[in-house]
Formats: structure tokens, sequence, C-alpha cells
């Protein structure tokens, strides 16, 4: 069952009332909720609400409460990925496999090999924050990913300490994911990079080995950018969480 996040307003005593709002819309024009049916929501506390609905009209729902309880659906461990921008539906599938995977942040870069142009991702942030806010009610999270503004690789890297940065090459790999997570920081942000469909170019490489930046191999395949995102996340939560 999918759940809503709601505002702190929404929450009046012992009913949750949405009022022609985006959830309001979703349950009642897409869903087609009925009296009596239960729902889930939440809130940023990572409450999470079953409700019964005692009432809808052309603009508003109203829900009773029947039992709260506390969400456990979030990673302990703050990994945020640093992600090369991608094709418009690459990049789409990018943020729901990050979000459906727990990711803490989404940093979206420019690096040398990415293919999209840059005036074509003019005001894509928010429509990557609605892919994320859809995946998070699917798979029902506790929190909500945030995105940051597109940046630039070099400048995002500089936000996390060195051992912290986890980059997932396609070659040229100086380490083993075992051994890269000894040595991290689990009380820090933890930066999973991933390049775009072209991989990262010669002169990254270069910089990545020049700073001692850790290169890790997801195995002996090859895989397109939004499952190598899948499975570094996944591989790094098997060992770590």
């Amino acid at each position: 069952m999918p759940h809503f996040l709601i505002k702190k307003e929404e929450l009046k005593g012992n009913f949750i009332e949405l009022n022609d709002n985006e959830n309001f819309f979703h349950l009642t024009k897409v869903l087609r909720v009925k009296i009596g049916e239960k729902i889930k929501f939440i809130n940023k506390n990572q409450n999470i609400y079953l409700a019964k609905i005692t009432n809808i009209t052309k603009n508003s729902l109203k829900a009773e409460i029947i039992e709260t309880t506390q969400s456990e659906r979030f990673l302990k461990t703050k990994l945020c990925l640093v992600q090369s921008i991608l094709m418009s539906d690459a990049q789409n599938m990018a943020i729901a496999n990050a979000t459906q995977s727990g990711i803490k942040e989404i940093y979206p870069v420019f690096s040398d090999n990415v293919s999209t142009p840059t005036n074509s991702t003019k005001n894509k942030i928010e429509k990557w924050k609605k892919i994320a806010l859809e995946n998070f009610k699917q798979c029902e999270r506790a929190d909500l990913p945030k995105i940051h503004e597109i940046s630039n690789l070099k400048t995002v890297l500089k936000n996390f300490e060195k051992e912290n940065v986890l980059i997932f090459a396609e070659k040229y790999e100086n380490i083993s994911l075992d051994e890269s997570i000894k040595t991290i920081d689990k009380n820090k942000k933890i930066a999973i990079i991933i390049g775009p469909e072209g991989g990262f170019s010669d002169c990254e490489f270069d910089y990545f080995k020049k700073q001692n930046y850790k290169l890790i191999s997801l195995g002996k395949m090859i895989y397109k950018a939004p499952n190598a995102i899948t499975a570094a996340i996944s591989n790094i939560i098997t060992r770590i969480e």
C-alpha cells in the first residue's frame, strides 16, 4: 500500500484532512478511493498513520486515524549519489532507482562524457523531485531524498571527505569494495559516484588517481548507468547497514 506525505497542518487531532492538494487529487481522481477505505499517511517525523476515510467532498478528504506506528524504512548511513546526468528516460530511471534504494541525497552533475546538452536540463529538478516523491510513496520510504541543484563533478566531490568517496568505474579499479568500506567514516556522508553512459573520461581518471580517490569495480559485467546505481547501493548496504 503506498503512503502519502502529509504536512503538520493536515494532522488535526485524530483526523487527517486534505484540501484540494496533490495528495487529494491522487487519492480521489487517480486511485478513486471511497469512504471506508484505509489509507497510509506519513509525516516528516516518520510517523505512519493508518487511517479510514470518513468523508469526501469536491475539495476535501477526511480520514480518521486508526493506528500510529514509527517507520523503520530508512537507511541509517548517509549514502549520497553523485550521478552524471543521463539521457531523459535513463535519468528518470536513475532517480527512481536511487529513491527505491534508500539514498539520502542526489547530486546530479555534468562530467566530461555527459551527452545531455546543458540547456536541456533547465527546469528538470522539479521533474526529478516528482519522480522521487512518487517512488517514495510506492516503496513506503520513511524519508524523502534531497535532490540538489545541478553542478559539476569536481565541485561536488569537494563536499565529501576523501576516504568517503567511492567511485564505481568500469576500468582502472584500484581497490575492492570490501577494502574501501574498512576506511570510511560511517558517521559522515558517503558519496557513491556513478558516471554517464560513456563512462568517465581519461582526464577524469587521471584526476581521480592524483587525488587518491577509491576506484571500485562492480565486477566482470558492465552495467547501464541506472542499473549500476542499484548494484552499487545494494552492495554497500549489505556491507555497512
